[in-house]
């Protein structure tokens, strides 16, 4: 039986286990692990471009915010398709206190 099934299926149990069934649970756990936090670099890494509307949501601004930010220079929009849209990591960049 798999070690991971093991852990998924038993409560509280002691078993012995070869040096070579601890080895391959470790290397499976790493694998996942990497696996894991590869998807989340990769989802962090890939640019969207929320509309106005989502980024006054998710800054919790008004709309002439936006505007005047814009005119300042602090938080311009891109032009996508002949719309306004804002770089998503900007907009992160906000949120966590820096300028863009």
């Amino acid at each position: 039986m798999n070690l991971n099934n093991i852990l998924q299926e038993s409560g509280n149990i002691t078993i012995a286990i070869s040096l070579v069934d601890l080895k391959q649970f470790a290397v499976e756990l790493i694998e996942s692990t990497k696996r894991d936090l590869e998807e989340v670099v990769i989802s962090d890494k890939a640019e969207t471009y929320p509309t106005p509307k989502q980024v006054c949501e998710i800054l919790n601004v008004d709309a002439s915010t936006l505007w005047r930010w814009n005119k300042r220079g602090y938080l311009c929009p891109a032009m996508v398709g002949g719309k306004r849209r804002y770089k998503m990591s900007e907009v992160k960049a906000i949120l966590n206190g820096g300028r863009v």
